[in-house]
């Protein structure tokens, strides 16, 4: 849960500030948000997670832009850029190097044929990808209170849905391990 919310920390300040003053504080508050959370994990889990590395290049780029520039479209831009760099990181996993991006962070919780692996990580750059291109759709078509909304609600219910989705296709392939030798006897 703690991960959780710190991954969804800097996002959920985002929301509120938009919420309570307007885009360009928020994406003030986005920066100095996302900027904390970097030092946090460096600073109490010894490390820099890739992806929040990734995320604060992006953002000081595209909300850096957004503030000196004034122009929204900057941090509406970064969602997309995001979501297609971590698309694309995805696929790539499948031509370089000995294995996939997303068997690199689940094998130590899930056994699957290489063919699964390479099923899921295609499934994971798709879904990336895609999301990117709702949020241009949401962009191009909605007022920007609708996308602050998307950005927070939509993108994590389609992650959940996804996610759901992922977990049913994995089922068919977790096997229930043995009961121990000891519980058998008890039964």
């Amino acid at each position: 849960m703690n991960k959780l919310f710190s991954d969804f920390f800097p996002i959920i300040l985002f929301f509120l500030a938009y919420k309570f003053y307007d885009l360009f504080i928020a994406t003030a508050v986005l920066i100095v948000a996302t900027l904390a959370q970097v030092g946090w994990n460096r600073l109490y889990h010894k490390k820099y997670e890739k992806m929040h590395l990734v995320t604060l290049a992006l953002v000081l780029l595209f909300g850096g832009a957004t503030l000196l520039l004034q122009d929204e479209m900057f941090i509406k831009w970064k969602v997309s850029v995001i979501n297609w760099l971590f698309g694309l990181a995805f696929l790539l996993s499948q031509f370089i190097g000995s294995t996939p991006l997303v068997k690199r962070m689940m094998q130590g919780s899930i056994t699957l044929p290489e063919p699964v692996w390479t099923k899921l990580n295609l499934g994971w750059s798709v879904f990336f990808i895609l999301v990117g291109c709702v949020n241009l759709y949401v962009v191009y078509h909605y007022s920007t209170e609708t996308w602050v909304n998307f950005k927070l609600f939509g993108m994590l219910g389609l992650t959940f849905v996804f996610i759901i989705l992922q977990g049913i296709f994995l089922a068919r392939y977790i096997k229930d391990e043995e009961p121990p030798a000891d519980r058998q006897k008890e039964s």
